[in-house]
């Protein structure tokens, strides 16, 4: 223990500082777009088919191109990545900020992407090896966690607060000063530990398949959205995906130096904390879309006023990441407050699913919010550090790079999948009520309470999942609380074995 101690880097809590603000740029830009787009399409003239791209060339490009990432800052040094990731980043921004017609915007947003998926990766698996005491670990990943989680929140917020006030244009322009900060702090403070890179070749085929089999199935999805699920090309998305990564895993069980290890997904915990993660944030991402809708559109609040409506769910998930999961990781098992933790935020979205024109934010929507963040929180913290738990260090930017591929995959299946269930359900009221529709009022009422009941089934839906993202916590999840023994993870015996400090989870 001594020599672990001496070996603690005694800038890391600086360094979090700039690692967690480049973090929180990453995931702002996930939302902060979307309250832009309506201005942006009058402004550059986007077309109705095109609108989908500025959200979807970002996606494509960050979710297809993670793992590369993570695999990049494992060979050329997580410090490097970072700044790379935050220039890039923001020369990306920039031109998305001054971008004169569609193709330069949609350009913009998938360089973003590019940049994005060398960026998150290198910003975990830093933390990943500059925190490896129990106790201080579980600090800086409350905080980690709590960035990311409410991050997606704030940036509906900022991007409402930048559209209305000024332009559309700074919610790209307020990436520069972000990432300006993060480099500059990274340059200065934070320092990488030797002997955690991995000098291996590049996986170069397994670089293609995953590259293009994760693009696959995100653009499958979205597809699925626009298409429908029985559409040819969105079948062909889908079959060629599981072709691809089917093609990927045979692969990484043969190169010498895979672009995956598989001991990194194999592993029980890791593997329960990928697939729990990735269906809890198909839950999040649901909410956020159809409550931003609900309260613009039905109950007519402002960008910036729906932007202040999400914030005590940020409240709750800093709350529940910081002063629940933090604490309590040391003490209790991790599925002990992953399992809970989703429990919590689904039972906030059954609140939730009793949206009516009429609801009240005091009495229904508050509660809701603050329940789902509350959860979120809590359970995040403790899967964000066991997703790298137990990892030879030389693999830590691709075992975080699993983290963000499962939410970022996440995410485009659950705005497909529940929009696709909301639209069926919608479809379904109205059709079996037209009927009754004999006056304009009636008419009126009847869009609007086909709508509700569309937003409605999809929280019902988002719901379940969260419910079963629980299960799986509680089911596959077996390590013990942090610092204490770890059951199921023999990566941790062969980094102790090549004399690097181990991460506790």
């Amino acid at each position: 223990m001594p020599d672990t101690v001496r070996q603690l880097d005694p800038r890391r809590w600086k360094a979090l500082i700039f690692i967690a603000l480049a973090q929180l740029m990453v995931v702002l830009d996930a939302t902060i777009v979307n309250i832009a787009l309506p201005s942006a399409q009058a402004d550059l003239g986007i077309s109705d088919g095109n609108r989908q791209w500025v959200i979807t060339a970002y996606a494509l490009a960050f979710g297809g191109l993670l793992l590369f990432g993570g695999r990049v800052a494992d060979l050329w040094g997580r410090k490097r990545a970072f700044l790379i990731g935050l220039v890039g980043f923001a020369v990306a921004s920039a031109l998305g900020g001054i971008a004169s017609n569609t193709g330069m915007l949609l350009g913009a947003r998938a360089l973003q992407g590019i940049f994005g998926a060398l960026l998150a990766p290198a910003a975990l698996s830093l933390l990943a090896v500059l925190f490896t005491e129990a106790k201080e670990r579980a600090k800086a990943f409350g905080i980690f966690g709590a960035i990311a989680g409410g991050g997606a929140a704030i940036g509906l917020f900022l991007g409402g607060v930048l559209t209305e006030y000024l332009d559309w244009r700074w919610t790209f322009f307020v990436n520069i000063p972000f990432a300006a900060v993060a480099a500059a702090g990274a340059v200065f403070v934070i320092r990488e530990p030797e002997g955690s890179r991995n000098p291996s070749r590049l996986d170069i085929p397994g670089v293609i398949l995953a590259s293009l089999g994760l693009v696959s199935l995100v653009y499958g999805f979205t597809r699925a959205e626009s298409d429908g699920w029985g559409a040819g090309i969105t079948i062909g998305l889908f079959v060629g995906a599981v072709v691809l990564l089917a093609a990927f895993v045979t692969v990484e069980s043969r190169v010498k130096n895979p672009l995956l290890p598989l001991r990194v997904v194999l592993d029980r915990n890791r593997g329960g904390v990928y697939l729990a993660l990735g269906l809890a944030v198909i839950g999040m991402f649901g909410l956020f879309l159809f409550l931003t809708y609900y309260l613009q559109v039905v109950k007519g609040y402002t960008p910036v006023t729906t932007g202040l409506a999400f914030l005590p769910m940020v409240a709750g998930m800093i709350t529940g990441s910081t002063q629940i999961g933090a604490r309590l990781m040391t003490r209790v098992p991790a599925r002990l407050l992953m399992g809970p933790g989703f429990l919590v935020a689904s039972i906030g979205l059954l609140i939730l699913t009793q949206l009516s024109a009429g609801s009240s934010y005091p009495a229904l929507i508050l509660p809701g919010l603050v329940l789902m963040g509350l959860g979120m929180g809590t359970a995040f913290m403790p899967a964000m550090s066991l997703a790298t738990h137990g990892v030879q260090p030389r693999d830590a930017g691709v075992a975080s790079a699993m983290v963000n591929t499962s939410q970022q995959v996440g995410g485009a299946i659950g705005t497909a999948l529940l929009n696709t269930v909301a639209a069926s359900a919608t479809t379904a009221y109205a059709t079996s009520h037209v009927a009754s529709a004999t006056t304009p009022a009636s008419v009126q009422a009847l869009k609007l309470n086909a709508m509700m009941h569309g937003t409605s089934t999809a929280i019902w839906w988002a719901f379940g999942i969260l419910l079963l993202s629980s299960v799986i916590a509680f089911t596959l999840v077996n390590a013990g609380r942090q610092g204490g023994p770890q059951a199921g993870s023999g990566d941790g015996e062969a980094a102790l074995e090549d004399a690097i400090p181990v991460m506790a989870h």
